[in-house]
C-alpha cells in the first residue's frame, strides 16, 4: 500500500508531563484506524502532531507530496458571523455544489433539517457540530483525523457517518484517523485500532473488538498486575462472542482464541437473580404510565404512552433529538408533570437521575473529593463484595492522587466518575441515566458497564452510544411521533423506522407541489397573512416566556435540582416550539408577499 503520512521518533513534552518518548506511527492508503486510550493520554497530541498543528520536540513528520489532510477539531473553530450554507460550501455557486453527489450527501445527512440561511452564531452547541463535520466532509481530503467526531450526533446520525466513511474511498485509498468513544462506531469504521498509553501508541488490528480481544492476550500473557481491568475486559469480550456475534466476525478476529479466553466467564449479568434481588428493594410496583401526555402550550410533546416499568427492568429509550425523551424521562422522577392521563409511582421507589449536567457537585466544587467521600456511606456492595468510596472510585478508574484535588479542579471525565459514585451511594432503586458515555474514555465505560452488570435496580437509559445501549440494556423502546414504541429488533428497527418516517415526510412537499402548481389565490393570500399574525403573536408571547424561564433559572437555588430540571424542561420545550413557529413563518411570508 503506498504511504500517505507517517511520523518518526516523535517526542512531546509539557511543562508537567511527557506526552510522547519515541513514538514512530504512520498512515498508508487504505488505512482505517480508530484511536482509543484513557483521557489525557495523548489520543488529541498524536493528532495534532501527524496533521502537523503541533510541532514535536523532537523527531520529524513526513507528508507524501500532495497529500491533503482534513482535520475534525473538537473545539469549535466556526466563524459565527457567517451563514451556515456558507460554512459548508463557501462562496461555490449552487447549480455547482448541487450537482456534487458528494455534497448533496452530505448535506442531507448531517443538516436536512438547518436552515441554509441561518447565521452561525444563533445555531446550538451540537448544531454547530454538525455543520463544522459538514464543512469538512465536503471537501477533497486524501487523509482525514476526526476527532470525537460522534459528539452531538444522534443515533442516525452516528449510523450514517459510519457508512459514509466506509464507502467514500475505494478499498485502498484513502486515510482516516478517528478519536472515539463510541465503540460501535470503532467497529464499523475501523480495520485497525491505535492505543495511546504510557507515552507510546501501540498498533493492534481490526476494530474495537478485535482490539479487546489482543489486549485481553497481551495482558494475559505479561501477566498484568491490572487484573481488575483484565477481568472486565474479558467480561465484556464475553458480551462481544455472545450477545453480539456479528461484531466479531471479521476475518482478523481469532474466535477460537477468543471462545478459549472466555470458558470460564459467566454471562454479564445473573439475570434471575438481579430481578430477585429488584423486586425485594422496589416491591412489585415502581412506576406505570397510564394515557400519559404532555403538552407545552400548544405543542403536544408526548401523547397516549402506556407503559408498566419493572422492577429490575434495564430499557434504553431512543428517539431524535427534541423528540421528547428527556420529557419522558422528566415524567418518569416526576419533574415533568403530565398534562394529560396519570403517572403512578411505587411507594418504595427511590429515583436518581445521572444527566449531562453537573449540577450536584457544583455546591462541593471547592471540597476535596477525600472530605466528598469521607461524608459518604463507608461502603457499597458490589457482587457480592463490600468496597470502600475509594475503592468504588479506583474501580471507575479514578487515581488515588486524585483524591487529593478539589472536585472543581476536576476534568470532565472525573467529574462523570464522582458524579456516578455519589449517585450509587444514595442507594436508589431506579435509576436513569441521561446520555453517561459524554466526557468519558473506553477504559471508563467498560468500567461502568461492568458495574451496572451487578446493580440490582431498576435501570433506564437515553444514549446515543449504540454499543452501550446493547451492553447494558435489555430492550429498548423509541419515541416516535410522540408516541412510544417497543422495539422487539432494537437499534436496528428503530433506523430502519426512522427512515421510513423521513421518505414519508420529504415525499409530503413534493405531494403538495405537484398538487398546488397554481398561483395562490386571494383567499389563500388573505389567510396566510392572517396565520402570520398570529404565529408573529405566539412568537412574541414564546420569546417572553423563554426570557422569564431563564430569570427564574438564574434566581432559583441552586441546590434544588428537581426544580431547575423542570424549569430546563420547560425552556427547551419553548424554544423546540419557537423553531418551528419560525419555520411556520417562514414559509407563510412567502405566500402571503
Amino acid at each position: 500500500m503506498a504511504f500517505l503520512l507517517a511520523g518518526e521518533a516523535l517526542h512531546l513534552e509539557y511543562p508537567t508531563r511527557v506526552v510522547f518518548d519515541g513514538v514512530t506511527a504512520g498512515v498508508n492508503e487504505g488505512d482505517r484506524i480508530g484511536i482509543v486510550g484513557r483521557n489525557g493520554d495523548g489520543k488529541s497530541s498524536l493528532l495534532g502532531l501527524l496533521s502537523g498543528r503541533v510541532a514535536p520536540d523532537s523527531g520529524r513528520v513526513l507528508v507524501r507530496g500532495g497529500v491533503r489532510i482534513g482535520v475534525l477539531d473538537q473545539s469549535d473553530t466556526l466563524d459565527g458571523a457567517v451563514t451556515l450554507g456558507h460554512a459548508i460550501v463557501g462562496d461555490t455557486p449552487e447549480h455547482v455544489w448541487a450537482g456534487n453527489a458528494l455534497v448533496r450527501d452530505v448535506i442531507a445527512g448531517l443538516v436536512p433539517d438547518l436552515p441554509w440561511d441561518a447565521v452561525i452564531d444563533t445555531l446550538s452547541g451540537g448544531q454547530r457540530r454538525r455543520v463544522a463535520l459538514a464543512a469538512l466532509l465536503v471537501g477533497d481530503w486524501d487523509v482525514l483525523m476526526l476527532d470525537e467526531p460522534t459528539n452531538h450526533l444522534d443515533v442516525e446520525g452516528i449510523s450514517w457517518l459510519a457508512a459514509h466513511l466506509k464507502i467514500r474511498w475505494g478499498r485502498t485509498a484513502g486515510g482516516l484517523l478517528v478519536i472515539t468513544h463510541d465503540r460501535w462506531f470503532l467497529d464499523e469504521v475501523a480495520t485497525a485500532t491505535w492505543e495511546v498509553h504510557d507515552q507510546l501508541v501501540e498498533p493492534f488490528d481490526g476494530g474495537y473488538a478485535a482490539y479487546v480481544l489482543q489486549r485481553v492476550e497481551r495482558d494475559r500473557q505479561a501477566a498484568s498486575i491490572e487484573a481488575k481491568r483484565q477481568n472486565v475486559l474479558r467480561k465484556e469480550l464475553a458480551w462481544l462472542r455472545r450477545g453480539a456475534p456479528a461484531r466479531t466476525s471479521k476475518p482478523k478476529f481469532r474466535i477460537e482464541a477468543a471462545n478459549q479466553l472466555i470458558s470460564d466467564v459467566p454471562p454479564p449479568r445473573d439475570q434471575l437473580e438481579l430481578s430477585r434481588l429488584a423486586t425485594a428493594r422496589l416491591g412489585k410496583d415502581v412506576v406505570d404510565l397510564h394515557d400519559a401526555g404532555v403538552s407545552f402550550g400548544d405543542k403536544q410533546v408526548l401523547r397516549h404512552v402506556e407503559w408498566h416499568i419493572a422492577p429490575g427492568e434495564r430499557t434504553a429509550i431512543l428517539g431524535a433529538n427534541g423528540s421528547g425523551k428527556s420529557t419522558l424521562l422528566g415524567l418518569i422522577a416526576g419533574t415533568v408533570a403530565a398534562t394529560a392521563g396519570r403517572v403512578k409511582r411505587g411507594k418504595t421507589v427511590q429515583i436518581a437521575v445521572l444527566d449531562q449536567q453537573f449540577r450536584e457537585l457544583a455546591e462541593i466544587a471547592g471540597d476535596l473529593v477525600r472530605d466528598v467521600l469521607a461524608r459518604a456511606r463507608t461502603s457499597y456492595l458490589v457482587a457480592g463484595r463490600e468496597l470502600t468510596p475509594a475503592q468504588l472510585l479506583e474501580r471507575l478508574g479514578f487515581a488515588r492522587e486524585h483524591l487529593s484535588a478539589r472536585v472543581g479542579e476536576l476534568s470532565g471525565g472525573q467529574k462523570r466518575r464522582l458524579q456516578l459514585l455519589l449517585v450509587l451511594l444514595s442507594e436508589p432503586n431506579v435509576l436513569i441515566l441521561d446520555e453517561p458515555s459524554n466526557d468519558v474514555d473506553t477504559d471508563m465505560l467498560a468500567a461502568l458497564e461492568d458495574l451496572l452488570d451487578s446493580w440490582p435496580g431498576t435501570l433506564l437509559v437515553v444514549s446515543h452510544d449504540r454499543y452501550f445501549v446493547e451492553r447494558v440494556t435489555d430492550q429498548q423502546y423509541a419515541i416516535l411521533d410522540g408516541r412510544l414504541r417497543h422495539l422487539p429488533g432494537g437499534v436496528d428497527e428503530y433506523l430502519l423506522l426512522r427512515a421510513a418516517e423521513t421518505a414519508v415526510g420529504a415525499a409530503r412537499p413534493a405531494a403538495d407541489a405537484a398538487a398546488g402548481d397554481a398561483k395562490a389565490s386571494a383567499a389563500q393570500v388573505r389567510a396566510a397573512r392572517k396565520e402570520l399574525t398570529s404565529t408573529e403573536r405566539k412568537l412574541d408571547k414564546l420569546a417572553a416566556q423563554v426570557a422569564t424561564l431563564h430569570q427564574k433559572m438564574a434566581e432559583h437555588d441552586a441546590a434544588d435540582y428537581t426544580g431547575l430540571a423542570a424549569l430546563d424542561v420547560r425552556v427547551k420545550a419553548a424554544e423546540g416550539e419557537i423553531t418551528e413557529l419560525e419555520e411556520r413563518w417562514l414559509e407563510l411570508s412567502e405566500l402571503a408577499d
